[in-house]
């Protein structure tokens, strides 16, 4: 009776726990930004009477962005960039043979073969361990633009009013004379010089694989070559939080070399001997890689957080979507990087936008070191000096490269660790 009494007693369980249910996983977070559409590349313009002209900042004013953001000059940049991205799908660098390259191709590889013989013969005073720029840098511009009619010339061009319009852009993208510091803008400049070149039907859309793996490859050797000999400040202070100090499109193009690779993943950027291996013939891989080595500690977490951040993505399509929508949100719609843009008759400015004379500012080229120019960001004006870009633009900060080279010549061979890295 009793061991009845203490069965009914205790009470049942089975009926009072919750059931279990499979854990259901999250869904993954979407990124509410669309992916920017890619325009149709237009066909070059008729130049029987075309008209050139020296090309001038446009963008003075928030209004004047806006305009441009709207314009056929804004489709036809996204366009270009875009239809080169493409172009270089699943095709490492070593695909493309020398061979296979046009003449005019082989012109601008001489070109810029030519523009790093001039940094070769401009050593940079010593600067006594200075991390901000050299001012030689200022001599290479000098002698860069004094050899620049002969080089287009080499690509054809027999207009000296042509050739006015389309240097100013090759020019422009070695760095900035006043502030001696490079970014993103310069970077683009290089893209637009080529865009003008294509508009002049010198290159063509069958050159557009070279253009990348090629062309603009050279192009970054030859600007690792000018930061690291005068130490180019970046242009800005994003640099930490960014993907790079200095460059963008490396990982737009890179991540389209890697849209299908069968073996090597996102998170591959963290092996060295694949960055080792594989870094010359993938434009990611090999960008990572120079990151690294322009960095006084080791580990993409501490000096790359983004990279590091967008490793972690399953695959090289959300990667490349993701540099789609950053080179629209971060490059063109990002006022203190287009403010500087250089707008002429084959990237042509729409009616409406401000001129420099309008605006009172003289040509970026002119300025004078100490001086500033009046810009307007988010409807406010005000004073850009020449040595620091304010806190909209980002402020003077000095060069990784700098710092990296000095603690090597210290004899700092190993890069310092974090702890708990």
């Amino acid at each position: 009776m009793a061991t009845q009494q203490s069965t009914a007693a205790i009470p049942n369980l089975r009926d009072k726990l919750p059931k279990l249910e499979p854990r259901r996983r999250r869904a993954t977070p979407s990124n509410p930004l669309p992916l920017p559409e890619t325009p149709a590349l237009p066909p070059p313009p008729d130049l029987s009477s075309h008209s050139f002209q020296v090309p001038s900042r446009r963008i003075l004013s928030t209004q004047d962005h806006q305009l441009f953001l709207s314009s056929p000059s804004h489709n036809l940049i996204v366009a270009f960039v875009f239809g080169l991205s493409d172009a270089v799908i699943d095709t490492p660098v070593s695909a493309v043979k020398d061979d296979d390259c046009s003449s005019a191709v082989k012109s601008i590889l001489n070109i810029l073969d030519k523009a790093e013989a001039l940094v070769l013969a401009t050593p940079p005073e010593d600067a006594e361990g200075s991390r901000f720029g050299n001012k030689v840098f200022r001599t290479f511009l000098d002698k860069a633009k004094a050899a620049s009619p002969s080089w287009h010339e080499e690509l054809g061009l027999t207009s000296k009013d042509a050739i006015s319009e389309v240097e100013t852009y090759l020019n422009n993208s070695f760095g900035n004379r006043t502030r001696i510091d490079y970014g993103s803008g310069h970077e683009l400049n290089f893209i637009i010089w080529l865009l003008c070149l294509y508009q002049l039907q010198i290159v063509k859309k069958s050159d557009f694989k070279a253009l990348v793996l090629k062309v603009f490859i050279r192009y970054l050797q030859l600007m690792q070559t000018i930061q690291s000999t005068y130490y180019l400040e970046p242009a800005g202070s994003h640099g930490v939080w960014g993907l790079d100090d200095y460059q963008f499109l490396p990982f737009l193009f890179g991540a389209s070399q890697l849209l299908h690779h069968p073996f090597i993943t996102p998170l591959a950027i963290h092996q060295e001997l694949t960055l080792e291996e594989f870094g010359h013939d993938y434009m990611y891989l090999g960008q990572v890689n120079f990151v690294n080595s322009t960095k006084t500690v080791k580990g993409l977490r501490w000096h790359s957080p983004m990279l590091d951040d967008i490793s972690s993505a399953k695959s090289w399509t959300k990667i490349e979507g993701g540099m789609k929508r950053m080179f629209v949100a971060e490059v063109l719609r990002k006022l203190p990087v287009m403010q500087h843009f250089l707008f002429g008759s084959l990237v042509p400015a729409v009616k409406g936008m401000s001129t420099e004379s309008e605006a009172g500012v003289t040509g970026e080229e002119d300025e004078t070191e100490g001086g500033g120019v009046v810009v307007e960001h988010d409807g406010v004006k005000h004073v850009h000096n020449a040595n620091s870009w304010g806190d909209c633009c980002g402020i003077k900060v000095p060069s990784a490269i700098a710092a990296a080279q000095a603690m090597r010549k210290n004899g700092a061979g190993e890069l310092r660790r974090i702890p708990f890295d």
